[in-house]
């Protein structure tokens, strides 16, 4: 397998309909240190180009394609079992949150807003080689010994976070919908870490954790809220009953082994 150690051995496809704004984000990519540069119009040029593996690669997308929305580009990704593991990049000027979020679900590595800088598209590329080669930061004993509760209600997010705690070492996942299900689960196994995300059905992230903090056996648990809710209200009675840190969806790997360590400490 080749190691990615830096920019320079990432291949990155760029989704992008506009020649001009392609060009645009080539010559920024190759400011950067990207040497390799491959660009298409559609979504389906995009699965198509795909279908070769090639080692190191990201896709960067633009948020509207002429076939599709590159909401929809990375959700077909993510149904592959080839690509559910290939850092993706959006590139868009939306802001309403509602025509985002299933990028958000999905495990993009970073949004880039438009207009962005030169530094903004440095972290975001720096995020996807962290992602395809994370080091060992975690200074923790037995890493693999530990027991990890992941709780979000959408499949592709529960899917991401188990493939970066894999990519740490972390082999013990427990996987669930709900605060509910997450619930019963507590009640019956001891685990060293809940990773919970804040709006689900049946019961949410802030419900779980008053219910960890209050009532749970296992109250001391150190529990991690990744969210893409923006109400700073809510997350912040979420931390003031008692959660250990809180990370904003989309997240990138080197975010969650950071918050992780932090916790577990």
């Amino acid at each position: 397998m080749t190691t990615v150690n830096s920019v320079r051995d990432l291949h990155v496809l760029l989704v992008e309909p506009s020649t001009t704004q392609a060009h645009l984000v080539q010559r920024m990519l190759e400011n950067a240190g990207v040497a390799s540069v491959d660009i298409v119009s559609s979504g389906a040029d995009a699965l198509a180009a795909l279908a070769q593996e090639v080692p190191g690669r990201v896709l960067i997308s633009s948020l509207y394609l002429p076939d599709m929305a590159g909401t929809d580009l990375v959700e077909a990704l993510r149904l592959d079992v080839r690509h559910t593991a290939l850092p993706f990049l959006l590139i868009s000027s939306e802001t309403r949150p509602q025509r985002l979020e299933g990028v958000r679900q999905s495990g993009a590595c970073m949004i880039l807003r438009k207009p962005f800088t030169s530094d903004e598209l440095a972290r975001a590329l720096n995020a996807a080689v962290d992602y395809l080669n994370p080091p060992a930061e975690l200074d923790i004993e037995e890493i693999e010994a530990l027991r990890v509760l992941v709780v979000d209600d959408s499949f592709a997010s529960r899917q991401h976070l188990q493939r970066l705690l894999k990519s740490l070492g972390i082999e013990q996942i427990m996987l669930c919908n709900n605060g509910k299900e997450a619930v019963a689960i507590l009640g019956e196994s001891m685990v060293d870490l809940v990773i919970t995300d804040y709006n689900m059905p049946e019961m949410d992230g802030a419900a779980l954790v008053d219910y960890i903090r209050k009532q749970s056996w296992q109250s001391d648990v150190p529990v991690l809220l990744v969210t893409s809710e923006q109400n700073k209200g809510r997350l912040a009675a979420v931390e003031r009953a008692g959660v250990s840190a809180i990370c904003d969806k989309p997240f990138d790997a080197a975010s969650i082994r950071r918050l992780i360590s932090d916790a577990l400490r």
